[in-house]
């Protein structure tokens, strides 16, 4: 399925991340189109993404944490996105939590703020937290007590989703999303992230997003495009 334009009603929108910055890698594009359309745009963090680091002092940590949430803030401005919600559970030991624990956390946003669209990982993904926040993020989104949420998207993320080496396992989208006009905002939220922007051929680059934006766009016939793979919709 190929959408050239987000539908002009207006959705509310919530992406469930992992890590900062896995939200502009998976839809940052899209997500600055949803903004730009005047609709509410809205995201979670599910885990701090530093604290598994080796480099790091328990004395620093906190402060790199907090420094990586200020990057967040700073993409979010770039996109439209109006609010931040960071659980902050450990970077990469999320298989170490409940898998309920997580899911409560969520489903307290998810009640509060209702959405009707949600963005979020492929259970595919090799990143363990990736995979985790997926099945949190489905079992949150049960269809019973009305829920809101009428579609779910997984992202793919540079460096996770591409990594995954199985014949019948992979990431393999059926929605793209023409973001021609928003890639240099994703580009520039991106930029925020400092510490986290790799060298090319490093598929988390600034060239690898463009790379892998015009290739999903030429899939569908755009110069750039962000591609999903549709989990639920209900029309």
């Amino acid at each position: 399925m190929f959408s050239s334009n987000i539908k002009m009603m207006k959705n509310k929108i919530l992406i469930i991340s992992a890590h900062p910055d896995d939200e502009v890698l998976g839809c940052g594009g899209t997500v600055a189109k949803h903004s730009l359309n005047g609709e509410r745009v809205e995201q979670i963090f599910v885990s701090d993404g530093e604290s598994a680091r080796d480099k790091i002092s328990i004395k620093n940590k906190q402060k790199t944490i907090n420094s990586r949430l200020h990057a967040a803030k700073k993409a979010a401005k770039i996109l439209g996105i109006k609010n931040t919600t960071s659980i902050n559970f450990p970077d990469n030991r999320l298989d170490s939590i409940p898998l309920l624990e997580i899911v409560k956390e969520l489903e307290k946003k998810i009640s509060q703020f209702k959405p009707s669209i949600i963005y979020t990982h492929s259970d595919l993904d090799l990143n363990i937290d990736h995979q985790i926040v997926s099945r949190a993020v489905m079992t949150a989104c049960r269809p019973i007590n009305n829920l809101s949420v009428k579609e779910i998207y997984f992202f793919e993320v540079l460096s996770s989703s591409e990594w995954v080496h199985k014949s019948k396992e992979s990431f393999l989208p059926n929605y793209f999303v023409d973001i021609s006009k928003t890639i240099n905002l994703k580009i520039k939220a991106f930029k925020s992230y400092k510490k986290e922007i790799k060298k090319y051929p490093h598929s988390r680059s600034i060239e690898g997003i463009k790379v892998l934006s015009q290739y999903r766009g030429m899939m569908v016939g755009v110069k750039n495009a962000e591609s999903f793979f549709m989990k639920r919709k209900i029309n």
